[in-house]
């Protein structure tokens, strides 16, 4: 009898131990955890800003190695971007310009990044504690309505290409455009054919509804939404609506979480609306006010959303709205179907986001709210893995 009481006390004793030694500690699921985020405006300051070295830590901007290290952040999809009115051939050039200087950082840099085109690089990169570099192309007016434009960024290690940006192309309607097109158009079904079959990802951030229901009619794998957030929570139309985000889960593709105040808050939307104008609207007179120089665009327009957020002009946006819409998109379309695309560097973040070093908070709040370590290590970037897989599988 006295044995047996003290094996129950000696459980009773061990228990709690057990209990805590059981409880996921958060930072250590966030290094374990494979850190991808699928959007970043970083090489506008490659190409623009003589005083960026993306090696050293900077007090401005969002992102460069030290805090990508602080934040443990294991791979970047830079965005090779250039406004919707610059078509042509120089829009052209002025990617592979981009394509060029991501490429260069990698060879200027390479005890801390690597090129990587598919998983497998990703995978090797975090096992040789490398940074991956990866590039998506933001706006199919790039490939100057040339098909084999697209090959050769695909040759150069493009892995995605968002369809549009914010005006239509000749293609394709956006969602901050008037429809021109009805969706695709039957070139416009030829790109999504020819990136299936050259393993790119297709990117639906941007375009209109029913450009994203001709795509998902059409493709042959996954589709991602590489910067996109919840509609519901905040009425922006580059958001996907719920039953967009059902439609992306039966495709087998992800939501990528954007932290942009205005398409995270929708209070904060509509004040930056009244303030600024639309984002189209602002973005484009704020590039006027740069002369063109896309870093100053993008960081002066954070700078000053941040400015009226202190005066209270705009109502303040905290992280947390983050994991709101991550916990929306969850609920949705499931832990399998959602990921992080930040747009840092190209947008204002939310008080307590200021720059990739945060990136932790999000893995603290989604274990705090009962999340699996399992489901987690997928949303931070398990899931881009295993579409960008899934996509090198459906190469013919």
């Amino acid at each position: 009898m006295k044995k047996a009481l003290r094996m129950v006390a000696g459980a009773l004793l061990v228990a709690p131990a057990l209990l805590v030694a059981q409880a996921p500690n958060a930072r250590e699921v966030h290094d374990r955890a494979i850190v991808i985020d699928t959007h970043a405006d970083t090489t506008q300051r490659l190409i623009f800003d003589p005083k960026f070295n993306i090696a050293e830590r900077h007090g401005d901007g969002n992102i460069d190695i030290p805090r990508m290290r602080d934040g443990g952040m294991d791979a970047l999809f830079f965005s090779i971007w250039v406004p919707s009115e610059v078509t042509g051939p120089i829009a052209v050039k002025r990617a592979f310009d981009q394509i060029d200087a991501v490429r260069e950082a990698v060879r200027q840099h390479p005890d801390a990044l690597m090129l990587a085109t598919t998983a497998a690089d990703v995978r090797k990169a975090v096992s040789e504690k490398k940074i991956a570099a990866l590039m998506g192309v933001e706006g199919g007016h790039m490939i100057d309505d040339d098909i084999r434009q697209l090959r050769n960024f695909a040759a150069l290690g493009v892995r995605y290409m968002t369809l549009t940006h914010f005006k239509n192309n000749n293609w394709a309607d956006s969602s901050t455009d008037k429809p021109q097109h009805n969706g695709l158009t039957a070139f416009g079904k030829d790109v999504v054919r020819e990136m299936n079959r050259l393993g790119m990802m297709i990117d639906i951030s941007h375009v209109a509804d029913k450009t994203f229901f001709d795509v998902l009619a059409l493709t042959t794998a996954p589709v991602i939404a590489s910067h996109s957030s919840s509609r519901v929570i905040a009425n922006h139309p580059r958001n996907m609506t719920d039953e967009m985000m059902k439609a992306l889960a039966r495709n087998g593709g992800v939501i990528m979480i954007n932290y942009h105040a205005g398409f995270l808050s929708e209070e904060f939307r509509v004040a930056a609306e009244k303030e600024h104008g639309d984002v189209v609207t602002a973005m484009s007179a704020m590039s006027k006010k740069c002369g063109g120089n896309e870093a100053c665009t993008t960081m002066e327009s954070e700078r000053i959303d941040h400015e009226l957020m202190a005066k209270g002009t705009l109502p303040k946006v905290g992280w947390e709205k983050i994991v709101e819409h991550i916990d929306h998109a969850v609920k949705v379309a499931g832990a399998d179907h959602v990921g992080l695309g930040s747009d840092f560097d190209g947008a204002t973040m939310p008080l307590g986001m200021e720059d990739v070093s945060k990136l932790p908070k999000i893995t603290e709040a989604l274990l705090a709210k009962g999340y699996t370590p399992q489901d987690v290590t997928k949303i931070l970037g398990g899931n881009i893995l295993r579409v960008m897989e899934a996509v090198e599988k459906a190469v013919k």
